[in-house]
């Protein structure tokens, strides 16, 4: 028979934390080492018994749940933390994923559900309810999304694009300075950032730009 593997259960409520604690004792599988009913003890249950598996609400007293994943992560890396909460919104669980929480399951999963993100997060595998899986994927894509259509164009700023305009149509920085109503140190930092935020490296290639960009009309 192979050794119990060592839980500690972090849950405020606690006809909800005695419910967990029986149905997990039920398991063969497991040793319930500590119960904590706020953030702060939850940190000290993991530094006194060293459990293999810490299963943590995220909205606790004293020390909320993000913070103590935080603080368990840093200290003590082997535990693993799987979040038990009841918050689906997409913020809640990236951020708990970047502090360092291996598993990340709702509290409406049932019986089956909890047992086997348990195991999977004990296997060194990362589980994610079916529904946060869904929104983690949907957020993902949707940041790609908006990175992938903001092109370098997109960053200028208006002055920028106004500063650009006139290099396409050969002003110098004194002239521009003139027109615009700014210093000619101001253009050329604005021609720096140009160049920097375009990857172009001479007036001509911003000329080019320009017109490409329909800014002038000029022929090269």
């Amino acid at each position: 028979m192979r050794e119990k593997k060592k839980l500690v259960i972090a849950e405020d409520h606690r006809l909800l934390r005695e419910g967990l604690k029986a149905l997990l004792d039920a398991s063969e599988r497991f040793e319930i080492v500590a119960e904590a009913e706020d953030g702060l003890e939850a940190i000290r249950c993991v530094d006194k018994f060293k459990p293999d598996l810490i299963l943590l609400d995220l909205s606790m007293p004293k020390v909320n749940g993000l913070s103590a994943i935080k603080e368990i992560k840093s200290r003590f890396r082997e535990t693993k933390i799987l979040a038990l909460t009841i918050h689906e919104s997409e913020d809640y669980i990236l951020e708990a994923l970047r502090l360092g929480a291996n598993g990340y399951c709702l509290k409406n999963a049932g019986r089956k559900e909890l047992i086997s993100a348990i195991e999977s997060v004990l296997d060194g595998k990362p589980y994610l309810s079916p529904g946060v899986s869904q929104k983690v994927l949907e957020g993902y894509l949707e940041e790609r999304k908006t990175v992938k259509s903001r092109s370098s164009w997109d960053t200028l700023t208006q002055r920028e694009r106004d500063v650009l305009k006139m290099i396409g149509e050969d002003y110098k920085n004194k002239e521009i300075a003139d027109y615009l109503c700014i210093s000619a140190k101001t253009v050329e930092k604005h021609r720096s950032n140009l160049m920097k935020k375009l990857d172009l490296h001479s007036a001509s290639a911003l000329t080019a730009y320009a017109i490409q960009k329909g800014l002038v009309t000029k022929e090269l």
